[in-house]
């Protein structure tokens, strides 16, 4: 497989978190509304999983070896990438904080817990499209086929000795239960 199905298979399970997210935002202004433990929970999803395993592929091994390759990360592709990972967990920053003060009885709280849950949805979402269709594709044709396994081994890596065992695992359970919680 190579490194970048990877990390579009990754995709796929964010993207399953974002559209919970979305749907529990949306339903803060109308409908049952979830309490803050989800957006907590959400939160820890977006760090620990699409920034802490996800991210950490990409600006560890990804980037690294496209730049080897010709690709510059100031004003390209990648530097657009990186600016878009700190902004997203920012957004996510903000979102714990203004979640935990909705579970502490902050009636205002609410109102920006939705603006940064949708906030970052649409983030991630133009993010996501633009590796999937611009990045990826890139790397695909100036990452030599043997750098590619060394890229998929370094993932691998990371996986095993970097996040540690079962946390790749965890997350994904993690994402079922925002789903389902969110569609009960």
């Amino acid at each position: 497989m190579h490194a970048t199905e990877i990390l579009m298979d990754e995709h796929r399970v964010i993207e399953r978190v974002l559209a919970s997210l979305e749907l529990a935002a949306r339903r803060l202004e109308s409908g049952p509304p979830p309490g803050a433990e989800f957006f907590l929970r959400a939160a820890e999803f977006n760090a620990g999983f699409a920034d802490g395993c996800h991210h950490r592929k990409e600006e560890g091994v990804l980037f690294p070896a496209m730049e080897a390759a010709g690709v510059p990360r100031a004003g390209g592709p990648i530097g657009v990438m990186l600016a878009e990972h700190e902004e997203g967990r920012r957004i996510t920053r903000a979102m714990r904080a203004a979640a935990e003060r909705m579970g502490a009885g902050d009636a205002g709280a609410r109102a920006e817990v939705r603006r940064h849950a949708l906030d970052y949805v649409g983030l991630r979402r133009q993010h996501i499209l633009k590796e999937d269709t611009v990045l990826f594709p890139m790397a695909g044709r100036v990452i030599q086929a043997v750098g590619q396994g060394e890229v998929a081994e370094a993932f691998e890596r990371i996986e095993r000795e970097e996040t540690g065992q079962g946390v790749h695992e965890r997350f994904l359970g993690l994402a079922v239960a925002l789903e389902d919680e969110v569609r009960g």
